[in-house]
């Protein structure tokens, strides 16, 4: 007889254990999932950073020789801004790359890379990416958000040939 009682104890118990599963169960994976999320766009932003740093570094190199020749330096800068995206496994394509000045305060005008007279003078490059391209989960939460980097640079001729 005691047997029988211990049975129907351990089958409340365990009736109990689901209902306290279902509760907690979408709440972790909820949070799991937000993790999740939250660590793809911190990824994206480190990615951005170097695209920017990169960009710089390849606005200020010697690019007479690796232009083509339909294709303008900011262009080209642009391009393997986008490239190095999309190798480091993000949407290169979605990228907004802007190039622009730095002296009116604004920044709303754009720098030429290939103008003799914007040697040595500051220029900005600026990278958008909206969260929902990179986003894993249909989360609504972050979809209107977007990812920014930029970078402040001068343009000056660098050559590693002597």
């Amino acid at each position: 007889m005691k047997r029988h009682q211990r049975n129907t104890k351990n089958q409340k118990r365990r009736g109990a254990a689901l209902v306290e599963f279902a509760i907690v169960c979408p709440i972790f994976i909820t949070l799991c999932a937000g993790t999740i999320e939250i660590g793809r766009s911190m990824q994206a932003s480190t990615v951005l950073n170097a695209a920017v740093r990169e960009g710089g570094r390849l606005a200020s190199m010697d690019f007479a020789d690796n232009v083509g020749d339909n294709e303008s330096a900011n262009d080209k800068v642009k391009r393997d801004i986008r490239n190095f995206i999309t190798a480091s496994g993000l949407p290169g394509d979605k990228v907004t790359v802007v190039i622009r000045k730095t002296e009116d305060g604004q920044g709303n005008v754009d720098f030429d890379l290939e103008d003799e007279n914007n040697n040595l003078k500051l220029f900005r490059i600026t990278l958008t990416l909206k969260q929902s391209d990179i986003s894993i989960f249909p989360l609504d939460y972050l979809n209107d958000k977007k990812l920014n980097a930029r970078g402040v640079f001068r343009a000056a001729r660098s050559s590693l040939s002597s």
